[in-house]
């Protein structure tokens, strides 16, 4: 059976409505919890599609160079295999960031502080022929809920979308595996436990954490209506079923994707 691999890196940050879309969009999940025991895959041969969940996780390593969780060397290695192979994926949040240090980019603790509750991130101009993107708005809804930010993008890199706080917001790389820093997967249980969680955190960088439940919940609606089609595109690209129009070209020669690594 067809089904996408699903890396929960951290129980806070679960599928929820991301795999509600996925599912209603009939494409199938495989969820896997490294955080509780369940092992990666060593390969991705028998998985349609890769979707990377966040998590409170650092994705670059402690300054004694142990990885943010015991499993991440392996999953960035299963990021770059899945470009390699040009296997649909889609990193959110931290799954984004890990996305981008599996390909030479970096990611450090934002000097701006952290990036919480609804905002609006800017498409670039590459976003118009992505076959993703370019049926997102200008402007669209976004959730934000990070600490740390993407400083630097890969090398192979399309930027897709900005924010004049934070400019590396979404990106793609090779022709079928993007990079989120914002969320989309949120329902208002989510938000809700993280602003309890991050009570202490939020109070000391300005944020009201009712104010910001609050405002994410008159968000949802908007959100929901940008990126469940997105969703649903994705799945279609990981099914097969995507039109020909919209189907990235497999690169040829002269168009070789630079990886690092296996």
């Amino acid at each position: 059976m067809v089904t996408a691999l699903v890396v929960e890196n951290d129980p806070s940050d679960p599928l929820a409505r991301l795999g509600e879309w996925l599912t209603e969009a009939e494409l199938p999940l495989t969820v896997v919890r490294p955080h509780a025991g369940d092992e990666l895959p060593e390969a991705l041969d028998e998985y349609a599609a890769l979707v990377v969940l966040g998590g409170d996780q650092n994705a670059y390593p402690a300054d004694d160079g142990t990885p943010g969780a015991p499993w991440f060397p392996r999953l960035e290695g299963l990021l770059r295999k899945a470009v390699r192979n040009r296997v649909p994926t889609l990193g959110v949040c931290l799954g984004g960031q890990l996305l981008a240090m599996a390909h030479g980019g970096l990611v450090e603790r934002s000097t701006s502080g952290p990036e919480v509750g609804p905002g609006l991130v800017g498409k670039r101009d590459a976003a118009d022929t992505d076959p993703l993107f370019k049926w997102v708005p200008l402007l669209p809804d976004v959730l934000q809920w990070h600490r740390d930010e993407i400083t630097e993008l890969p090398l192979n890199a399309t930027l897709l979308a900005a924010s004049s706080k934070y400019p590396y917001q979404a990106f793609r790389i090779g022709d079928r595996a993007w990079g989120l820093q914002f969320h989309i997967e949120c329902d208002l249980d989510m938000i809700a436990r993280w602003a309890a969680s991050d009570a202490e955190t939020l109070a000391e960088a300005g944020y009201d954490p009712d104010a910001v439940v609050a405002a994410c919940a008159d968000t949802l609606a908007d959100v929901e209506e940008v990126w469940q089609p997105f969703a649903a595109r994705f799945a279609s690209l990981a099914l097969g079923t995507l039109p020909d129009a919209d189907i990235p070209p497999a690169p040829g020669p002269g168009r070789s994707l630079p990886l690092l690594g296996q």
